[in-house]
């Protein structure tokens, strides 16, 4: 039998985080394939003549891409 071990993800929940393309709010995260993937929200600019569609500031993101603000500007 054999054991897979996943280490504790390294972000949290309502942590800030950067990654390319901007900054934004970690609202989830759940493993897969021994990594962690993040649902990151982006802040919204102001809403649009037209409206909103939908959830357009959210994006799923692996750990590897994100990086923390708090080890950035240390």
């Amino acid at each position: 039998m054999r054991a897979n071990i996943i280490p504790a993800p390294r972000f949290q929940k309502n942590q800030t985080v950067e990654f390319v393309g901007g900054i934004g709010k970690i609202k989830d995260y759940y493993s897969e394939s021994d990594s962690w993937i993040y649902l990151v929200e982006m802040p919204m600019d102001p809403e649009p003549d037209f409206g909103r569609i939908g959830y357009e500031t959210m994006i799923l993101l692996p750990e590897p891409d994100i990086i923390s603000l708090a080890v950035r500007y240390r």
